[in-house]
């Protein structure tokens, strides 16, 4: 079986049917819940294998009522590549695969509260996140929201995209980590680096919107204000096109993995004074190409 997204821009065909779990679409073009693996136990290579294929078809998949212990959540993320070191791993004298996602009444900010890509000023950004929450606000609230950024490049003109394909944008680590989050840099500074601001997702071979606000300095070879005005119409056009969107609710011991090549998402701060905890973990893989 198959859903088929049609729309003047667009007609996908994406599976709804795979041999070792069912699931449940988020919505027609972004997102899906996979239901009746347990992530706690070794995967068989069939499940493996509609696991890929159900993150290649949906880019952002959701576990519920799973119960890992860490060992058990770097095991599932290593399927998909070698496991990430956050840039702010030296300040946190854990696992360096694992980075805490906390917040409480005490916390000065919630981190990924506003659009963003995974960690891309890194060289070789992470290509996916697995994020396991345990803990969610008493209150409700703290879902995550995922834009589709192959959906953000379809949806522009075609003079735009041509324009946008020639370019390429700066990202910088301490535009959050300095600039949002206060921490003190390690010893060279947080990575900056460039990437195509149109990129061509590796497996699908597909066009991807890949700016983000949460990194992306500048675009090289523009006056600032060329570039600043061009980047907020870019971010605008993410952040307010509802189509572009998918959304979890979170409960606790779920575990999302999305697909940071083609997505963005937004953790949503809206239950102060409440609570909520997990920690990801995420996978890195080649460098982002451009149009050739």
């Amino acid at each position: 079986m198959a859903a088929t997204l049609s729309r003047p821009e667009i007609a996908v065909e994406r599976r709804t049917s795979y041999d070792t779990f069912d699931i449940t679409t988020l919505t027609p073009h972004l997102g899906a819940e996979i239901n009746g693996i347990d992530l706690a136990v070794p995967l068989t290579e069939d499940q493996i294998s509609d696991v890929r294929a159900a993150w290649a078809d949906w880019a952002v998949i959701v576990f519920r009522d799973q119960h890992l212990d860490r060992e058990a959540h770097k095991a599932f993320a290593s399927h998909f590549g070698e496991l990430h070191v956050h840039p702010m791993s030296n300040r946190r004298g854990l696992d360096p695969a694992i980075l805490v996602v906390e917040t409480t009444a005490d916390s000065p900010y919630t981190a990924g509260d506003g659009w963003h890509t995974d960690v891309t000023c890194d060289a070789h950004p992470p290509i996916g996140s697995a994020l396991y929450i345990t803990k969610t606000p008493e209150s409700g609230g703290g879902d995550t929201l995922y834009a589709d950024m192959y959906l953000a490049y379809e949806l522009l003109s075609p003079t735009m995209q041509t324009f946008l394909e020639g370019l390429t944008a700066v990202h910088d680590g301490a535009i959050p980590y300095v600039g949002a989050y206060k921490s003190t840099p390690p010893e060279g500074g947080y990575p900056v680096n460039e990437h195509p601001v149109i990129a061509v997702h590796p497996d699908t071979g597909k066009k991807v919107l890949y700016v983000n606000s949460g990194f992306t300095s500048h675009i090289k070879g523009m006056r600032r204000w060329e570039s600043k005005a061009l980047l907020d119409a870019l971010y605008n056009h993410i952040a307010a096109t509802p189509k572009l969107h998918a959304r979890i609710e979170w409960k606790p011991n779920t575990l999302a993995l999305w697909d940071n090549r083609c997505t963005q998402h937004h953790a949503v701060w809206d239950y102060y004074p409440n609570s909520r905890y997990g920690e990801r973990v995420s996978v890195v893989g080649d460098r982002p190409t451009g149009v050739r």
